[in-house]
């Protein structure tokens, strides 16, 4: 009995029709941004099945730090395929998750040589920013949760209801988790109360405290979540003294902070984490995307006194930690550091953040130029009213694609452009990206 649905297709032809009629095969849930189908990539390149070459600044959305089918990553995992491939954690170790557990921590934010950190592993970002709620409500054994406008923190029920970045992503699923409250991030452009960072950050911490006098007490609230810059939400740089702000209060009340480091970890600023830009060490950290180059990976951090209040079997997971998974991380931390790739995202993206801003100068809707390191948002706006324009953010995005330069959207109106190229772009691709996305904005003629 044969398992194939529909007409016997002989796979050895180089049809490209055969793959993009395919396409109808992939559920609609998945909302497209392009239509490629790809064959190959290379750095920060990606090759299609008819040959078409594009640079790809969507990097996966912040998963391909270190390029795509970086030789050394690859060789990893071709090799760890080779011995094992699924070694689960519950019944075995094996060398590259052991060698992740150990070097992994050391890079926990304002981590003290008297001090330890310790690691868990799981799949995806959501499963990640799961765990790192469990564990804040084992450890402090209070009921809730504050997050902030915004934020996006994954699609699973629990991550859903800490999320509020876009209806889309939570919006007829009701009802979601209880015990979650939002207090308003410190956006200086959406800012009412006037944008300057200053009144961002005040009106910010004023909604805090409000929720602590109108809400919940504090001493119900397990963690305060927190994206160090926002993904999903728009690509939004807090004012410095945010995190700080945040660590004061959570100390005062004896609260765990969690920073959010799916989309802005693994050097894609700058630094190894966004929070280390910052003196305000997370008790636990969330990661995914980059830290396996493409691998899915994922886990906290958590300072090792706190992670080591969780008894066996009060949570796991069945591939968390995979072999080859693992293997890639390992591989992506030797490349990050062996490669200054921090040192690169940092320089590369004081370029671009100053380039753009020269090329958008003269367009009364780009409403604002922000980011740091390799996580660059381009918003769009009406000069007058600061309406959102997804329509203009959507042109040139299009309009760059037609010239074979690949980006995202981003933000809750789909207004903001974000540009996130991998750690190893190099020069001459910048200056690509720039000159591409200036005659973009001339095409749309914002």
């Amino acid at each position: 009995m044969s398992l194939t649905h529909g007409p016997m297709v002989d796979e050895r032809a180089d049809d490209s029709a055969v793959w993009l009629t395919r396409r109808a095969g992939i559920p609609p849930v998945w909302g497209r941004y392009t239509d490629l189908v790809v064959e190959r990539g290379e750095g920060s390149w990606i090759e299609t099945i008819s040959g078409d070459r594009y640079l790809d600044y969507t990097c996966g959305i912040g998963v391909t730090n270190t390029g795509h089918a970086h030789p050394r990553v690859a060789s990893a995992i071709a090799e760890q395929a080779g011995k094992i491939i699924h070694a689960q954690q519950n019944i075995l170790y094996h060398k590259p998750g052991l060698e992740l557990h150990d070097r992994l921590p050391r890079t926990f934010p304002g981590l003290r040589s008297d001090e330890s950190a310790g690691l868990f592993l799981s799949n995806s970002g959501a499963e990640a920013i799961e765990a790192a709620v469990k564990l804040a409500k084992y450890a402090t054994r209070r009921p809730s949760v504050i997050a902030f406008r915004g934020g996006f923190h994954g699609r699973t029920h629990g991550a859903m209801a800490l999320t509020s970045s876009g209806v889309k992503y939570r919006g007829h699923f009701e009802p979601l988790l209880g015990g979650v409250h939002f207090a308003p991030y410190p956006y200086a452009l959406r800012n009412p109360t006037g944008r300057s960072d200053e009144a961002a950050l005040a009106f910010s911490l004023a909604g805090l405290e409000e929720l602590f006098a109108t809400v919940i007490y504090p001493d119900d609230v397990a963690a305060i979540l927190v994206e160090p810059i926002l993904g999903e939400g728009g690509y939004v740089v807090p004012p410095d003294g945010f995190l700080p702000a945040l660590r004061e209060i959570a100390d005062r009340h004896g609260i765990l902070l969690i920073a959010d480091e799916v989309q802005s970890g693994m050097g894609r600023t700058g630094r190894m984490w966004a929070t280390d830009w910052y003196d305000a060490r997370p008790d636990i950290l969330v990661m995914a995307k980059g830290i396996a180059s493409g691998m899915p990976l994922s886990g906290i951090m958590a300072r090792g006194d706190l992670l080591g209040r969780w008894g066996p079997g009060a949570h796991g997971g069945t591939y968390g930690g995979n072999a080859v998974s693992c293997a890639a991380a390992v591989a992506t931390l030797d490349v990050i550091e062996s490669e200054g790739l921090l040192a690169n995202a940092a320089r590369q993206g004081n370029r671009l953040l100053a380039e753009i801003g020269e090329v958008t100068a003269g367009h009364a809707t780009v409403a604002q130029v922000r980011g740091r390191g390799l996580m660059i948002g381009i918003e769009f706006a009406d000069p007058d009213s600061l309406m959102p324009r997804p329509d203009l953010a959507k042109a040139l995005i299009n309009q760059a694609f037609e010239r074979n330069l690949l980006l995202l959207p981003c933000g809750t109106y789909g207004q903001v452009v974000r540009v996130i190229p991998p750690l190893v772009t190099t020069d001459a691709e910048v200056e690509l990206a720039i000159r591409t996305i200036g005659e973009s904005l001339v095409a749309i003629g914002s």
